[in-house]
């Protein structure tokens, strides 16, 4: 048997859609703000204490960023499905554009890793495309603008072998492409909250 909705309930519905897609777009804030922090602090530290801890050098804090952003992504995603009444289409989409960045990065990491070449760059051009895609996904200019940046740093960093300036580029990316970002879709989903 078919419905037939009035205008006005159609108008709900889509509103209601609208504001689900919203609130769950907003969720995404953890993210971009874990993963700035831990990336930037992996940066940092390789940066500044390669001179004095060889162990810096050969990617330790990347491997520590890598393995407790990863599980706590982990944690905090299977409690945010749990909660989750209704899946968002656009919500599997982000997730497979990010699936697919992480399983890629891999792949790049150990190639680049296994021919004893920085795998920083090319993680920081590859960064862009999640970051911008879901930027426009979402309609969010800040990710858009941080998708671009990323590129940008990604590209500088080619041109380059001095550790300041590396460091520099990809510090400044992850703060204008994910932790500011993360910082406005937080302020949104708490408005969403008080809303």
């Amino acid at each position: 048997m078919e419905q037939h909705l009035t205008p006005e309930q159609s108008l709900k519905v889509i509103e209601g859609m609208i504001g689900q897609a919203k609130r769950s777009f907003s969720r995404l804030s953890f993210y971009f703000l874990l993963w700035g922090i831990l990336l930037t602090g992996a940066m940092l530290a390789t940066y500044l204490l390669a001179d004095i801890e060889p162990a810096m050098r050969h990617g330790m804090p990347w491997g520590i960023a890598g393995i407790g952003g990863g599980i706590i992504s982990s944690i905090y995603g299977a409690r945010q499905s749990r909660q989750e009444q209704v899946a968002n289409p656009m919500d599997r989409i982000v997730g497979w554009v990010w699936g697919s960045f992480v399983i890629t990065m891999m792949l790049v990491l150990f190639g680049t890793l296994r021919n004893g070449i920085d795998p920083g760059p090319g993680i920081t051009l590859l960064t862009g495309l999640p970051t911008f895609l879901t930027g426009q996904i979402m309609r969010f200019r800040p990710l858009i603008l941080g998708g671009l940046l990323f590129w940008a740093a990604g590209i500088g960093m080619h041109f380059t072998d001095q550790a300041g300036m590396l460091t520099a580029l990809y510090c400044g990316a992850m703060l204008l492409g994910y932790i500011i970002p993360g910082i406005l879709l937080k302020r949104q989903e708490d408005g969403l909250r008080a809303a």
